[in-house]
């Protein structure tokens, strides 16, 4: 029986919030654990190739790629400096996909198909996270409607419950067209800093309405996980004893946990 993949998707429409760094931190740390894993680069301005240190030039198969057919994962997927994690990287050609697959029937599938099409032929990986564009577009809806769950970014600031709802109403629209199964895996809190009222008053809102779903661990503000990307390293390599890379490998260790609990019901 061929292994199957454990799919989660990266997503917030909203930009600023956290979601690529927690998508290659997180990749990395469960990787770090024996896990094989892959990132998919949905966002055209390709920040998650960047930040794992894939350069422009080198990205002669990117998703794109994937997403119209010229080429599978085996071929897009890239090995990146950290061992077991690979990644399919992105490229500005995304910018044109829309228009590219509009008229096509399963132009929402794309992705899930692609994904679905490795495992058949045994080159599954244990987790794809894929990190999604900061918008609710075509790109998004692949995302969600190739993965098993969606986990969301939130920053610590004002706006991010009125966000939260519009990101949530589209789960829920997934869930009634095209991917029944669809959950949401937790919400990760970032760029917190303790220091501040309002993100204390924005940590405690998102818990009381969204209960259990709120993951324990938050994320800090960290100059040394800002700084990462521009070493084309995750935060864990970088610095595995700041702040921020600690908090990403306790995410890991609670994204296993939820996932041997969804396993085991």
């Amino acid at each position: 029986m061929a292994m199957r993949s454990r799919i989660i998707t990266v997503a917030n429409q909203k930009g600023g919030v956290g979601k690529t760094t927690t998508a290659i931190n997180l990749a990395t740390a469960l990787a770090a654990i024996g896990e094989r894993v892959l990132i998919v680069d949905l966002d055209p301005q390709g920040n998650a190739s960047t930040g794992l240190g894939i350069e422009r030039q080198d990205r002669s198969v990117s998703s794109y790629d994937l997403l119209t057919g010229a080429a599978d994962v085996a071929q897009a997927a890239m090995q990146t400096l950290v061992p077991g994690l690979h990644i399919i990287p992105s490229t500005l050609d995304l910018l044109g996909i829309e228009m590219e697959i509009a008229s096509a029937p399963d132009r929402v599938l794309r992705l899930r198909n692609a994904l679905r099409q490795s495992e058949s032929t045994g080159n599954a990986f244990s987790y794809v996270l894929i990190d999604c564009p900061p918008s609710l577009n075509l790109l998004t809806l692949n995302s969600m409607a190739a993965a098993d769950s969606v986990l969301v970014p939130l920053q610590c600031e004002f706006f991010a419950l009125e966000g939260l709802s519009q990101l949530l109403q589209t789960v829920e629209q997934m869930r009634n067209s095209v991917n029944p199964d669809l959950t949401i895996q937790g919400i990760v809190l970032t760029m917190f800093d303790g220091r501040n009222n309002l993100a204390n008053q924005v940590v405690e809102d998102v818990r009381t309405y969204m209960g259990d779903k709120v993951y324990e661990t938050v994320i800090p503000r960290n100059v040394r996980v800002s700084e990462a990307p521009s070493y084309g390293k995750p935060a864990i390599l970088y610095d595995l004893k700041c702040s921020g890379s600690q908090a990403y490998l306790q995410l890991a260790s609670e994204v296993i946990r939820r996932e041997r609990r969804l396993k085991a019901a």
